[in-house]
């Protein structure tokens, strides 16, 4: 755990404030006065300051918060290697229903550079760089919140994909029984990553860094450390359950999915969410148009199969 101070030092250069923050123990100050409309989680956030082991994401230990170097592995090695049903998809991508092929996990992003690619954080924002990234899909890592519809739209191009039309996200994420939920017609909580927390992620940011209410829903929704704090965002196909025979994996809970909408519309549900606009696989916003982005949504990419000769 990190102290306040610590945590201030290393995120130096994001727009938040350090208020409530004081030296000491090495574990983060929790405002707990009632009085002052604070909440106190029942647990202490894991803030994360290093690489999770199974995020697969590291930092500079500077202020600038940028992801360093990295090699990336191939999307599926070893005993996580799952052929396409045909070869007509990519290894990482189903094949549904001879129609359409799907990323199997919600998308993670790499920066293109001039001496290779590099992990992007999943924690900030592509605001101003959307022309120098691109969508991969992979399990067992962190995927990419805080993306409007728009860049993950030019995501999917730039990897040679395309975000999915709204019927072939909903038939991928039914499976072939045409299921309400991908494991089947009744609700299993925690089948997916939508079992929720006791305090809600954004309430405790503001209690962490001394938001004011009336800001808080304006101003911190794309406050990067939402998505890593203890029981929030987790890493694709970490609920190995949330699949169907088509082996696609967290398409409820985890992150909304924006599909292919210029109006502005995503799939699925998060992690906080998979019943207020419809439940499972029917659930749908569009309260927002295609260039709103926070922590709560995400993305997966489709493409067409090899046509078949």
């Amino acid at each position: 755990m990190l102290a306040c101070v610590s945590l201030a030092a290393t995120l130096g250069a994001l727009s938040f404030g350090t208020a409530g923050c004081a030296a000491g123990p090495a574990s983060p100050v929790w405002p707990t006065d009632p009085a002052a409309g604070r909440h106190a989680p029942t647990a202490p956030a894991r803030l994360i300051a290093e690489p999770s082991p199974k995020a697969k994401v590291a930092w500079l230990p500077d202020k600038s918060l940028a992801p360093i170097q990295t090699t990336l592995e191939p999307p599926l090695q070893g005993d996580a290697l799952i052929l396409a049903t045909t070869a007509r998809c990519p290894a990482e991508m189903a094949l549904i229903e001879g129609q359409v092929c799907i990323d199997r996990w919600e998308a993670s992003l790499v920066e293109r550079t001039p001496y290779g690619e590099r992990a992007w954080s999943p924690f900030l924002s592509v605001e101003g760089n959307e022309r120098r990234v691109r969508a991969v899909s992979q399990p067992g890592v962190i995927p990419q919140g805080y993306i409007s519809g728009q860049q993950a739209a030019l995501a999917c191009t730039a990897s040679g994909k395309r975000l999915c039309a709204p019927s072939e996200w909903e038939q991928a994420c039914r499976g072939p029984s045409r299921a309400t939920f991908p494991y089947g017609e009744r609700r299993r909580y925690g089948a997916c990553n939508d079992d929720g927390r006791a305090v809600h992620p954004v309430s405790e940011i503001g209690a962490l860094l001394d938001i004011q209410h009336d800001d808080l829903w304006r101003s911190a929704m794309n406050n990067p450390l939402i998505n890593q704090l203890q029981s929030s965002l987790l890493p694709t196909g970490e609920r190995a359950s949330c699949t169907n025979a088509y082996e696609v994996f967290d398409m409820v809970g985890n992150l909304h999915e924006w599909v292919d909408d210029a109006a502005g519309t995503f799939r699925g549900g998060y992690y906080m969410d998979t019943e207020r606009n419809g439940d499972g696989c029917s659930y749908a916003t569009r309260a927002h148009d295609f260039s709103y982005h926070d922590y709560s949504t995400g993305f997966r990419c489709c493409m067409d199969p090899e046509r078949v000769e």
